[in-house]
Parts: structure tokens; sequence; C-alpha cells
């Protein structure tokens, strides 16, 4: 089976998902192709052992790379996309290789987002008209493929929304364990996000809720966005020692110089970074949003606690920054949770059986 993925993103959650699923695909004896987004990721597949090309598509109106595209995935048995601009190009694209189309939804517009999971009422506002429609337009652009989505929270979400639900399967990422048990605490303690910089991953709440927290600690930042300026000062207005790293090349390695990952979304689907916070043998803070409570056993693996909920939020900063034996005992909880529920090593087989389910149903 000839599988080619296509990816029109440099960076982000997606990527690093499909940098970890491809080669796993290959390995059960897939032939494996990425079309990239540009020379720079196509080398990070390569160094992975997973043979890719370039195909930059500049944008939806980007005629000349969406035939680039078309033509590398020419022969393929499965095409299968990974962002909404591949969605578009890899439905024409598919069809033109009469080829099997499978996409994978990682989440849905950010105005959208603090809806996944959550009661309506919970929601206040109506739904924004344009994303809204845009999630019904990507049902009808999609509406020959099998959707694989990484949560149910999103599954039910975009059933809501006109998917079919015999077209959509819950596959969560999947991620190695890099260690099982967390390492001693920092002095000061560290705590770590990672996350784009928007105001709807709460930053800004966790900034506040450090203050609050009343301990020693340092706060560490992975990650990028248009509220950085405003969340620095923030920052230095609260008098809370922050690092702002920007984006990094492996923010995995990172994570293990924390001693507690706290994610404060306001809305989100099932966040790899928490996959890869809990694999780094990290206690989890993070919010009661999207799929979060399907990665976060509260009181187990970490402490979920409701959006904006800063107080909330800064006592169990505080009880982890003064009960080593609790922080320990949780992290190596999320290690365990990790093998026994979202070990990579099952990522390649489960979604080659997905293929060969959807290609044996389209003939």
């Amino acid at each position: 089976m000839r599988v080619a993925y296509v990816s029109t993103l440099e960076d982000g959650g997606p990527v690093s998902h499909l940098l970890d699923l491809a080669p796993r695909v290959a390995a059960c004896g897939a032939d494996v192709e990425v079309v990239c987004a540009s020379p720079a990721a196509a080398r990070r597949f390569a160094a992975r052992g997973v043979r890719a090309i370039a195909a930059p598509v500049r944008s939806k109106w980007d005629v000349r790379g969406m035939g680039a595209v078309g033509r590398a995935v020419r022969g393929a048995d499965v095409v299968h996309t990974h962002d909404r601009r591949a969605l578009l190009i890899g439905a024409w694209a598919a069809r033109r290789a009469r080829a099997c189309f499978v996409h994978t939804c990682h989440g849905v517009p950010e105005d959208l987002a603090d809806r996944l999971g959550r009661p309506a009422a919970a929601a206040g506002a109506p739904e924004p008209l344009p994303s809204r429609a845009r999630l019904r337009a990507e049902a009808w652009l999609g509406r020959d493929a099998s959707w694989v989505v990484p949560s149910q929270a999103l599954a039910d979400f975009l059933v809501a929304h006109g998917l079919p639900r015999a077209r959509v399967s819950v596959l969560p990422s999947r991620i190695d364990v890099r260690r099982r048990e967390p390492g001693p605490a920092h002095a000061p303690f560290a705590v770590g996000t990672a996350a784009r910089l928007a105001a709807h991953k709460g930053v800004d709440v966790l900034v506040a809720a450090c203050a609050e927290a009343a301990v020693p600690l340092r706060l560490h930042v992975f990650g990028d966005g248009p509220e950085r300026a405003a969340l620095q000062e923030q920052a230095r207005r609260a008098n809370v020692d922050t690092l702002f790293h920007g984006q990094v090349g492996d923010v995995r390695a990172r994570l293990e110089d924390l001693d507690l990952f706290v994610l404060p979304s306001r809305g989100d689907n099932l966040p790899v970074s928490i996959l890869e916070a809990m694999a780094a043998a990290l206690p989890v803070v993070a919010t009661r949003v999207g799929g979060i409570p399907e990665l976060v056993a509260d009181g187990h693996t970490g402490v979920l606690v409701e959006p904006d909920d800063i107080s909330a939020m800064a006592r169990a900063v505080r009880a982890y920054a003064l009960d080593e034996e609790r922080r320990r005992c949780h992290g190596g909880n999320a290690a365990r949770r990790v093998e026994e529920r979202f070990d990579a090593a099952g990522a390649g087989p489960a979604m080659l059986a997905l293929y060969e389910r959807a290609c044996a149903s389209s003939t």
C-alpha cells in the first residue's frame, strides 16, 4: 500500500504528530511519502527515515502549488491530509489520483475551541457564523473522506456540525515515553507551558496563577504568537520570574527540565503538548475543556480546573511545589498512563487498519 501524507504547515502540533506517525506506518510495511511545506520540513522527515518532498502551497489560491501536490500523490493508494489547506488540496488530488482519501482534523477554528467538550450553556454567545460556515464547508469538501480525530470531544462536535458519524474514527495521538519517573525538583520550582501565545490558550491565566501561588518558582513559556508582548508585560508587572523561549526545535527535550506542566486553555482538542509532558513523567495541571479530560486523570496524573479559574490553578501549582511526594507520584502515574493508553507502538498498526477499512469500503 502506498500512502502519501500531505502537510502544508511548517511546524505545530499536526506536524509533530505526523513526524511520529509516518515512520510508524512505514515500519508496518507501507510505502510512505510525505509532501511537505518546505525543504526544511522535508529534511525533518528524512531524518526520521521517511521519504519526503517539498511542495510549498502559499495559499488556497496557489494553483502551481496545488499542481505540485497533485503530481506528488499520483499513484498513491491513500492520500492522507493533516491541515485545513491540505484538506482543500487533498480532496481534489485524491479524486484525481483515484486514491482513498483520509483527513485528520486536529482541531476547530480558534473562536469555536471553547465549545469542545463543554455544555452549550457554558459557551455563552452563539457560534460565530463564519467559523460555523467553514466547518460545514470542510465537511462538504471531505464528504468522501474517512475522518480521523484524536478525541471523542472533537468527534461529537464535528458530527453535530454535519459530518456523518460513520465517517469519523477516534484515534488518539500517541507518543514514546521518554522517562518513567520525574527528576528532582528544581530551585526555584520550574513550571512550564507550551502553546501558541493566543487568547484561547489562556497563558495570561497561568501568569496570574503563578503570581497568586506565592511560592518561589520560575515560569517557562515555549511558543510564540500575537499575545507575547502583552504576556511579557503582565509577567513583569506581576513580578513573576518568567522566561519566554519562543519557538524551540525540540520541546520534548526541554520539558524534561521542568517540574510541572500547565496548560490553561480556554478551549482545546487533545493537546500533543500534554502528551509530551506526560511522556516526560510530569504531572499536569490543565483545564477541563475539549479532550483534555481524556488525557489527564484528575487527582491521579494531575489536576483539572475550570477555564479562567486563577485561584484553582494557583492552588494546584502551589500544592505540587510544596509536596514533592505527590509531584513524583503523579508524574510517574502520567508516564504509565501514556504507556497503557497512548504508546506510540500502536500508532502504525491502528492507522494501517483504518486505511484498509477505508479502501475496502470505497471499492
